[in-house]
């Protein structure tokens, strides 16, 4: 089980409070860090000093870090236009030595669009422009060099594009989807994604979903071992129930709950429910970090738990 940090630099960071993170992360043996892409506070937090632009952070991580791999959990897809995205996400894998990731989904937090004067189509609309953003990015960055790439998109057509540049990664960088969605959600991951994410879902969710991307994979004739099979799951780790109790009170959760939907307890106990996401087919786990500021926690899953996984 590979296990990577994910952050949520909405609920108020700075970029040297992520790259503070990214750094430990690296340091200490996770195989990545991966950030949300949102504009907008969730819950009673003030979100001080305000959102960062998830690419422009993985633009200055890039140079920051040295061998971590980075992504975002998810992309917006009514944040940006495919054809700069492909062209943005090119030149961070180009700066990162080809380290870089794109979850892409199609937006879902109708107020950090009002917030910011972002367009909120409908759900079907959302899923229709994401269809034709992934036939856009993956169809550019997959075109060969010297030719160029057409797409007849009722949203985003595109005409005689030299499709460049080139990311690093070739063909292309891993795109990862996600979600609970039972039909469209499936066939997408399918069709486009080489690894399939749950984020919050419990095991049994986790078996039935995953069953469900595997069964529309066969029906296109893809092989599902291709994919990868990951969830994210909320950290919240201590040597005892006291260090438990008074992470989970840092970040505003009580540690039952946390037990109850994330990965909370002793490193033994997160140990044991990690393998039991294993047993339901998940490959990777998205450890999500509430509280940037301490850093000691990740030296505690990287020293306790990190090893036995």
């Amino acid at each position: 089980m590979e296990l990577r940090i994910f952050t949520e630099p909405q609920q108020g960071a700075t970029y040297d409070d992520l790259l503070a993170v990214a750094r430990r992360a690296e340091e200490t043996g996770f195989a990545a860090f991966f950030r949300s892409d949102h504009y907008l506070k969730m819950g009673s937090v003030s979100g001080e000093p305000g959102p960062t632009d998830a690419w422009t952070t993985l633009a200055g991580l890039a140079r920051d870090t040295r061998s971590i791999r980075l992504g975002t959990l998810m992309t917006a897809a009514t944040f940006r236009l495919p054809g700069p995205l492909a062209i943005t996400v090119a030149q961070v894998d180009q700066m990162s030595g080809g380290r870089v990731e794109l979850g892409i989904g199609t937006g879902w937090y109708g107020e950090e669009h009002t917030a910011y004067g972002i367009p909120f189509p409908s759900l079907a609309e959302r899923f229709d422009r994401l269809e034709e953003q992934l036939a856009v990015i993956t169809g550019l960055w997959e075109t060969p060099p010297g030719e160029t790439f057409d797409f007849a998109g009722r949203h985003y057509p595109v005409s005689d594009s030299p499709a460049l540049p080139k990311p690093v990664q070739s063909p292309r960088p891993p795109v990862l989807l996600g979600g609970m969605g039972p039909k469209r959600t499936p066939r997408l991951a399918a069709r486009y994604a080489d690894e399939f994410n749950l984020p919050f879902a419990s095991i049994e969710d986790c078996a039935a979903q995953f069953e469900r991307v595997r069964a529309a994979c066969a029906g296109i004739g893809r092989d599902p071992a291709t994919m990868t099979w990951s969830n994210a799951l909320v950290l919240c780790c201590g040597r005892d129930d006291a260090e438990v109790a008074r992470r989970a009170a840092a970040i505003g959760r009580e540690p039952d709950e946390l037990r109850a939907n994330g990965l909370a307890g002793t490193p033994a106990e997160i140990v044991d429910k990690i393998g039991r996401y294993a047993e339901a087919g998940s490959q990777r786990v998205y450890l999500q970090v509430l509280d940037l500021a301490d850093l000691d926690h990740l030296d505690l899953v990287a020293s306790e738990v990190l090893p036995k996984v």
